[in-house]
């Protein structure tokens, strides 16, 4: 086998020819940016099926390109994550096409969090906001973590220059990398030219994927079909999993329930994916996108098959000492090992430009999410209580500001990422992890305002902080936690003590000075208290028996459901009393 550590000058000038393609074609067509409109939704004259495509880019990021494969080639691994995307996905998309797309269309807004605002109030909006960039901050930076990672095991020499020249460590150089390309697409030309790439890079990322099944089937005695044949005797077909238990991620019921309940939340309330949506002429487009991106489904498909050829590989070839190093060290290192030492040069380039295409995919499209909700939630609104509007140039340049700081922001937190990542089987399930603290309080905002229970506005303002730190104590059993210093149950009490304290002082005094009854107010000031003591329970005892002996905590599919619940039902116990709309 060749030296692992060989990535050829063809190799580089097949990454730098397929990226400097990307910017010269999604910068055409793109077109020129003039307002917020143009910036953020593309004018809305972006064809349904430029949109769907970036959706799929979007959701098939360098986290599925890289760790899916291993995530089925490990010992014990299998084909039932599948059960996640084709169950939970297509019946997310379908309530998100007939319910969400119309009521986003019903006039013109820039996210989610302004049809919120509109209907729950400012402090909803506000709150939305803040979680959205939350979740975003963390999940994006679980995936530009993974993709510095593969970096670092491909261009290891490079990067070890870098480190001797520069004093940066490898893994922090290259996720500078893949910043500085992420927002250079991100600031060519706003939501246009980040829709637009995506749909080239899904390109890109599908080539990566067909050069990697190519390579498989060449190295393997039987080809794929033998592989195949191997996967049923070992049992790594399996699909469906009917197991109860709430510790396991991949199973039929966290398929069905948990996952449909937090896809809702990723495709519909987060403004990641909703902000593409909102690039389309019509409703009826926009719905278009929405189905036609069920076709992700067959992209993930097509990366799990890549990981029943790595585990046929593995089985047939012995590996290399430096690659049992790299995966022993951190199982996701498997696949990026195999383009080291199995792939031909070229074929090399192309696979990295794949992972580095659905890397920066999902980071530029953050980075114009959080630049627009940032704008739209904090900035404007302050400029208007001073008595101030953002010209059009000057909302231009702020938007511009914002993207880069927010990318400055994001590389720095995926290197501590590095720290939290050894709880997880895998970083798969780390990013969907991460990206589901804020996702139920989301869904209930929508809900919320979609039913018209404006009154329940104000509450949602406490119930939603309190859904993320109920999510956080169940996750708290976790090694990480460890390094904080603290105990999680010290962290949650005072987290609940700070939120009850901002009620009285904000809702419970005002309303009583005002003449409201006071055995309302006490009741929901006691209703508040009760359920911040509930999290701090959680934080204590809120883990569950593992299926090998031991505890584990409750299976991130349902950190959702578990957020949505506390979040609308705390809002509406929370809700102002009709007279105080």
């Amino acid at each position: 086998m060749r030296d692992p550590s060989h990535f050829g000058g063809f190799d580089w000038a097949v990454v730098f020819g397929l990226l400097a393609l990307t910017t010269f074609v999604a910068g055409r067509m793109a077109g020129s940016q003039r307002s917020l409109r143009d910036f953020f939704l593309g004018g809305r004259r972006l064809p349904w099926y430029a949109v769907a495509a970036s959706i799929v880019a979007t959701e098939i990021s360098a986290v599925t390109f890289i760790s899916l494969p291993s995530v089925v080639a490990r010992p014990g691994g299998d084909l039932t994550y599948l059960q996640l995307g084709l169950i939970g996905s297509l019946c997310a998309k379908a309530v998100i096409a007939l319910v969400l797309v119309p009521a986003y269309y019903e006039r013109e807004i820039y996210s989610p969090y302004d049809y919120m605002g509109a209907r729950l109030g400012g402090g909803a909006r506000l709150t939305a906001s803040a979680l959205f960039a939350l979740g975003g901050v963390l999940g994006q930076a679980a995936r530009v973590y993974l993709t510095a990672v593969v970096l670092e095991v491909i261009l290891a020499g490079e990067l070890a220059w870098v480190e001797v020249h520069t004093g940066l460590p490898p893994l922090v150089s290259a996720g500078v990398a893949i910043g500085v390309v992420a927002v250079a697409w991100t600031l060519i030309g706003g939501i246009a030219t980040v829709v637009w790439t995506d749909g080239i890079l899904f390109l890109l990322f599908l080539v990566g994927i067909g050069v990697s099944l190519i390579a498989v089937h060449g190295h393997l005695e039987g080809g794929f079909g033998g592989a195949l044949e191997g996967a049923w005797e070992a049992g790594k077909l399996r699909l469906i999993d009917f197991d109860p238990s709430p510790v396991k991620s991949y199973t039929i019921w966290t398929a069905a329930i948990a996952s449909t309940w937090g896809m809702v939340g990723f495709y519909g309330t987060d403004q990641l994916i909703a902000q593409r949506l909102l690039c389309c002429r019509t409703a009826v487009e926009a719905r278009r996108a929405v189905i036609a991106s069920y076709a992700a489904m067959i992209v993930t498909c097509l990366v799990a098959a890549v990981g029943l050829g790595l585990w046929a590989f593995a089985a047939e070839h012995p590996q290399s000492a430096t690659a049992l190093a790299l995966a022993s060290d951190q199982a996701d290192r498997a696949f990026p090992a195999f383009i080291l030492e199995a792939l031909p040069a070229g074929a090399k380039g192309l696979v990295l430009a794949g992972a580095f295409a659905a890397a920066i995919s999902s980071l530029d499209s953050i980075l114009a999410a959080l630049s627009q909700t940032i704008l739209s939630a904090v900035v404007v609104p302050v400029l208007r209580r001073r008595g101030r509007e953002l010209e059009p140039a000057a909302a231009l340049r702020a938007s511009r500001l914002l993207v880069v700081l927010c990318a400055v922001l994001l590389c720095s937190l995926a290197v501590w990422i590095d720290r939290v990542a050894e709880d997880y089987a895998s970083i798969l399930d780390l990013a969907l992890a991460v990206a589901s603290y804020t996702g139920g309080a989301l869904i209930a905002g929508f809900c919320l305002a979609f039913l018209g229970r404006s009154r329940a506005g104000a509450g949602l303002v406490f119930s939603a902080p309190l859904s993320v730190l109920a999510v956080f104590a169940v996750t708290s059993h976790q090694s990480w936690a460890l390094e904080l210093g603290v105990p999680p149950t010290v962290l949650c009490s005072g987290a609940g003590v700070v939120l009850l304290a901002l009620f009285l002082h904000r809702r419970a005094l005002p309303e009583l000075r005002a003449g409201a009854g006071m055995t309302r107010v006490a009741g929901q000031s006691f209703l508040l208290a009760a359920a911040a003591a509930g999290v701090v329970a959680l934080a204590r005892w809120g883990s569950f028996p593992a299926p090998g002996g031991g505890r584990a905590v409750l299976a991130w599919p349902w950190y959702v459901p578990l957020g949505c619940a506390i979040a609308s039902t705390l809002a509406l116990a929370l809700a102002r009393p009709a007279a105080q709309r």
